[in-house]
């Protein structure tokens, strides 16, 4: 049964337009209401927090120079000064295995003193230490955490924050090693990173108690900072682009190459018209959308391509170039569809079932997915029907078909 040609070519014109107009309707709403930068592009505060009880304080009260020094087998006291005889004391966790067993050691130490808040019988294996304290003992309590007593997940700590605009939260690791990275914006309204530490440190110790939170770690990105992410950005999507270029024009011929990257351009200007009139958060989630876009796209295209390259010696006695193209694009209709269609599943399944940066990624790909499909069938193939608006078969085609190994290859040359 033979197939019905669908003539795609009488919509290349109007598709054309209605790309243009959207892409323009995009580019006012850069001026207009600009875009919604996410914290990945914003200068702020990094911090990484643990929530976790605090099962052991150890103070010194003496003239030496106390430091403790912890890693993940152990902990080193390091004794100097005037007077002190220099000497280091090693609690191994193998040798000290509980909380209790490891402040009776340390409470042997002249001048130390190391009390038990709770937990005695958790492992001190999995003691951890505040990053935000100094580890010289002094008679202020130098607290430490057990990691296998977590009292929050990521959920409870975005609660904590859900009355500010401007932060979020992501959960690093899991189990006994989780941690919590909280961004918070910069304003520019005069507040500090102190400050901003702060306001971080208050929320989370008034939600889970002022003696169980930790600071791992804590940076502050500047706008400079910012700034060089966003053009690193703008800088491996257009390589990303120009390698595809590259690979399409070895592969086929100028047309068909310049056609498949202004489909990808076209992509990318639909997806940002789409980012900026929504206001959804631009990200680093968002850039992966549209390189996978980018990748999908550019290989339904090159689906085409091929289909179209391969009729060229096949229908050497049509009068128009578009019939070429219509019988490609028909040929190759089902599995556009098809694979289009599929992938929207995924992506709608992760846009229902998450949240976050991965529901906003999950709808750029929705979006992007139509993009690619509509700019795969009628942008790349309406501007190489426009390219060879005066193509003639009988002067315009030298073909020559080769056999090798059994694969079926086509030159063509205009």
């Amino acid at each position: 049964m033979t197939r019905k040609l669908i003539q795609f070519s009488k919509a290349f014109i109007p598709c054309a337009i209605i790309s243009s107009v959207a892409i323009v309707f995009g580019i006012v709403g850069l001026f207009v209401r600009g875009i919604n930068f996410g914290l990945d592009y914003q200068p702020g505060l990094l911090e990484e927090v643990r929530i976790a009880p605090a099962v052991l304080d150890v103070t010194y009260s003496g003239a030496s120079n106390v430091t403790l020094d912890m890693t993940s087998t152990q902990i080193d006291i390091v004794i100097s000064g005037t007077g002190a005889e220099n000497e280091t004391r090693t609690f191994s966790f193998v040798a000290y295995q509980t909380v209790a067993e490891l402040a009776a050691g340390l409470n042997a130490i002249d001048g130390v003193s190391a009390t038990v808040n709770s937990h005695g019988d958790a492992l001190s294996s999995e003691l951890f230490a505040n990053s935000a304290a100094a580890n010289r003992l002094s008679q202020t309590p130098y607290r430490l955490y057990a990691a296998g007593k977590m009292m929050a997940d990521v959920s409870a700590v975005r609660d904590v924050f859900a009355s500010l605009e401007g932060v979020s939260v992501q959960q690093l690791g899991s189990g006994d090693s989780m941690s919590f990275q909280i961004r918070m914006a910069d304003k520019s309204d005069g507040t500090s990173s102190a400050d901003l530490q702060n306001i971080i440190l208050t929320m989370l110790e008034n939600a889970f108690g002022k003696d169980n939170v930790a600071v791992v770690r804590t940076d502050f990105i500047g706008s400079s900072f910012s700034r060089a992410i966003a053009m690193q950005s703008v800088i491996l999507l257009v390589a990303a682009v120009a390698l595809i270029w590259l690979y399409a024009t070895i592969r086929f011929h100028w047309d068909f190459a310049l056609g498949s990257v202004i489909a990808l351009i076209h992509d990318t200007l639909i997806m940002i018209t789409f980012i900026v009139w929504t206001q959804m958060e631009f990200s680093t989630m968002t850039v992966a959308a549209i390189l996978t876009i980018v990748g999908y796209s550019i290989n339904a295209t090159i689906v085409i391509l091929d289909r179209e390259r391969a009729l060229l010696p096949l229908m050497k006695n049509v009068k128009q170039f578009t019939d070429i193209i219509n019988q490609a694009l028909t040929d190759t209709l089902n599995r556009s569809i098809i694979t289009t269609v599929t992938t929207m599943f995924a992506a709608a399944s992760l846009y229902v079932f998450t949240t976050g940066s991965i529901k906003n990624f999950a709808l750029a790909l929705f979006v992007g997915l139509v993009s690619g499909c509509y700019s795969s069938i009628f942008i790349s193939s309406g501007f190489i029907a426009a390219t060879r608006k005066n193509w003639k078969s009988e002067y315009g085609i030298h073909h020559s078909l080769k056999t090798r190994k059994g694969v079926f290859d086509v030159n063509v040359s205009v």
